[in-house]
């Protein structure tokens, strides 16, 4: 039996307790990377829950934007449109990509792998969907539904945003528009799936699967293995 990996000292995880206004979460997330990029700060994960909102991605379509009925901000990284909101753990990466491989779709495909393996300690079998962005899984009527998502942006070699898990949110929320402008399957949660609705269980699973994930990046960085290719 292989034993655990040690937590990084070299990055800090930091978890809030109240919700955190959108535009101050980008800019500290901003001002991190910027940080980091300097050698002035640690690496983060930041893990934390917003009031309603939708964030547009780069390639957002007007059209997929349904109902702005909560706040609409320009997020910056990658993607389409995206719900957040109270029940969603939300975790922000600043991770330093110019010492681990600077390969940006093998930092996808891993992050896609610690999503999967976190939930799967909550018992819900989780995956990938080719051509699909996202976590997926079954949910309790037996139809392929979302229950997490992920978008990236790189700026000198740091990343920033990350992904979005659904823990217990308000799914009619995601009504608004059309999520990653993926019409064709519904969003789940882990409540709806009969899961834990805490966050701390999930929290401690992601804790858990960090160092196999960060490992994974940094043995690539080094050369010791092959970097996987993305999605």
């Amino acid at each position: 039996m292989t034993a655990p990996l040690p937590f990084p000292d070299s990055v800090e995880w930091r978890t809030e307790t109240a919700p955190v206004d959108y535009p101050t979460a980008l800019a500290e997330m901003e001002a991190r990377a910027a940080a980091i990029h300097l050698g002035e700060a640690r690496e983060r994960v930041w893990l934390l829950e917003h009031a309603p909102l939708y964030t547009a991605g780069t390639s957002a379509d007007p059209a997929e934007l349904i109902d702005a009925r909560f706040p609409v901000y320009d997020a910056g990284r990658g993607g389409r449109y995206t719900y957040h909101g109270p029940g969603q753990r939300i975790g922000y990466l600043n991770i330093n990509l110019g010492e681990r491989g600077k390969d940006v779709r093998n930092f996808v495909h891993h992050l896609e792998g610690w999503m999967i393996a976190a939930l799967a300690d909550l018992g819900i079998a989780a995956r990938r969907a080719e051509g699909r962005i996202g976590i997926w899984t079954d949910d309790a009527q037996g139809r392929e539904a979302k229950i997490g998502a992920l978008g990236i942006r790189v700026r000198r070699w740091v990343t920033l945003h990350g992904f979005a898990i659904n823990v217990d949110p308000d799914l009619s929320h995601f009504t608004g528009i059309v999520p990653c402008g993926i019409s064709d399957y519904p969003v789940t949660s882990i409540a709806a799936l009969g899961g834990n609705a805490s966050m701390a269980p999930l929290d401690a699973a992601l804790k858990a699967h960090f160092p196999a994930f960060l490992n994974r990046l940094s043995r690539c960085g080094t050369g010791l293995e092959q970097c996987e290719a993305g999605r």
